[in-house]
This record gives structure tokens, sequence and C-alpha cells, in this order.
């Protein structure tokens, strides 16, 4: 069951990215020789007017192939003006725009299915417990305490106390602003206490976050753009904070990791895996628009290194570049998964 929902949640991301591009390029005019889901041999295809639409073998990842993408000559006779390289910068800007952009639209609406179906979380950061043999109590902190900083980072929800308390150095005091229940502004230092369960050493401190449910059309809204902006809030810092070193590399997981979480989240139900399914697309578009060489933002990039050299970079500088960068996140992706199969044992 756990494998069915992960190619379910896994496809339907992929998915959801590749009709983006798919749908962009179409309206803009460019030929589109393969639509995929899955990599590797093809399982099932069926050719189109113009397009080849697979199913293909191993379930992880997918791709549009569009002409003049790769190289600029293609392989089968297409009129120039029907080349991804022949379009306006606006126009192949939208193509490679829209693919996580697709994503973005399919976490929203997936946010708002949840919230109107089975109701909405608060999000502010109350806490509602704190227990008495961690730090936290010893500290000074107590029930009712809005949490509104963590180590000079602004907190606005619940979201952010999870984020900057994970990133926090375990080993120095953490930097924890509360405002009383009679308003008053206090500050206190707690370092986690660390504890082994299951033979996982984690550091906990004390610190008990309860939301409760709330309905209606306007909490379902108001709860949509909060916890999107939340999760875009998440990714920009764990991001920086790989820049940084806060984060390490050996923490991301890949495929291996996503199907463990998988089967951890379908025990709690379906909103659970809708949610996962939402979190996971706002990760996908977003890692997708970064600057990088084989991402969609590298290719939005060289569109605007074009707009201000007032000329397109050459196609097999372009591509060659683009090549290496796939080739290194290849071996990324070998890395982290073989991290990933540690991880299990």
């Amino acid at each position: 069951m756990t494998i069915i929902l992960f190619i379910i949640v896994l496809g339907t991301i992929i998915f959801v990215h590749e009709l983006g591009h798919f749908i962009f390029a179409k309206l803009t005019g460019v030929y589109v020789y393969e639509f995929a889901l899955g990599m590797g041999p093809k399982l099932l295809s069926k050719k189109g007017k113009e397009t080849e639409y697979c199913l293909r073998l191993i379930p992880i990842g997918g791709f549009c192939s569009l002409a003049g993408e790769e190289v600029d000559e293609d392989s089968i006779e297409v009129p120039k003006k029907r080349r991804l390289q022949a379009k306006k910068p606006w126009q192949r800007f939208l193509i490679m725009f829209f693919g996580p952009g697709f994503n973005f639209l399919f976490a929203i609406l997936t946010l708002f299915f949840i919230a109107i179906i089975w109701g909405s979380p608060s999000y502010d950061p109350v806490i509602s417990s704190v227990t008495k043999s961690y730090p936290a109590y010893s500290a000074g902190l107590r029930k009712g305490d809005k949490i509104v900083e963590i180590n000079d980072h602004k907190v606005s929800t619940l979201d952010d106390v999870s984020l900057y308390l994970t990133i926090a150095d375990s080993k120095k005091p953490t930097s924890i602003e509360v405002e009383t229940k009679d308003g008053t502004i206090k500050t206190y230092k707690v370092k986690p206490k660390k504890v082994v369960e299951k033979g996982t050493t984690i550091y906990r401190y004390g610190i008990g976050l309860k939301s409760k449910q709330l309905h209606g059309l306007g909490s379902a809204i108001k709860y949509t753009f909060v916890k999107t902006g939340s999760l875009f809030k998440q990714m920009w810092v764990t991001v920086a904070s790989l820049f940084t070193g806060v984060v390490r590399v050996n923490q991301l997981s890949g495929p291996v990791g996503i199907y463990s979480i998988v089967g951890e989240q379908s025990k709690a139900g379906i909103s659970s895996i809708l949610y996962l399914m939402a979190f996971l697309s706002i990760n996908v578009g977003f890692i997708n628009l970064l600057p990088l060489p084989a991402f969609d933002g590298g290719h939005i990039l060289f569109i605007i290194i074009e707009k201000i050299k007032g000329s397109p970079v050459s196609p097999r500088t372009e591509n060659m570049i683009h090549t290496i960068g796939l080739f290194l996140l290849m071996a990324l992706m070998v890395y982290i998964t073989f991290n990933d199969i540690l991880k299990l044992f």
C-alpha cells in the first residue's frame, strides 16, 4: 500500500509540474516531442497529433521534451518557429516558470481543500504545555506564553517555532522571547535536553504547542495563504541554512526518505497524505526555481542574461552548462539516496 501511495504522491506532483511546462509550450506554439511520467523504458505510449504521451518504468521523475531545448538543431524536421529557442524571451520564461508555478497552484488548492473538508488548524504560537522535567520549565516558560521571537528571528506561526527550534544550535542556549498572558515581554535562554529515543539522539525543550481546528470558508482561505507563505519561508530558510552550514546535506531526503514519510503519513489518514502532497509540491516548485544549471530557474537565469546583454547565450554553451549541472545533481541525488538508505537501519 505504501508503494502505491508513494507512486501516486510522487507521480501527481511530477505530473502537475510537467503539465505546467506542457500547457504553456502548447500555448506559445512550441513543438512537444514527448510528455512522459517516469524514467527508463516505456511501459505505455500513445501518439497524439504531434506529441507522444508515455508512462515509463521507473516511477521517479518525468519530462516534457521540447523542440530546440537540448540542441539548436532537431533530430526530426520541425519548423524553426516551433523550436523553443526561436520563441521570445517572455514566452520561454512562461514555459519555464509555470512548471513550478503549477506546483504552487496545486499546493494552494490542496491546502484549501483540506481546510474546507477537515477544518484548518489555528497557527498562533501559544505554548499549550511545559514539561516540568525539561529545560523550558526550569528557564521560566509557562503555559499560555506566546512565542514572538527565537534567536532574533520573528515568529508568527507554529511552523516558525518548529523551524527555528529545528535549526537552532543544540550545543548552545536558544533565546526564546515570549509575550506573557499579562502582555509582558520576557526573554529566556533555554538549552535543549539530549534524549535518546529508539536509538536516535534528539534534543527536546519540553514545550508543547497545540492548535485548534477552525471551520468555515473565511478560516479556510486565511489558513491556505498563511500556510503557503509559511511553507515558502521554511524552504527559503532551509536552503539559506544549507549555504551557511547550519543544515547539512546529509540531513536532506530523497525518494527513499519520501517513501518512509509516505508510510508514516498514511497511518494518519487521507488529509495527512494530501498535506504531504502540498508540502512536497511547494518543495519541488521552490527548488526548481533556484537559479542553478539543469533547474527551471537556471533556464530562467539565461533568459534574464539574454535580456541584459541584448543577445542570447549560445545554445551549445547553455546546454553544456545544464548538462554539467544535471551530472552534479544526479551525483547529489545518489549521495542523498545512500544516506536515506543508511537511516533505515
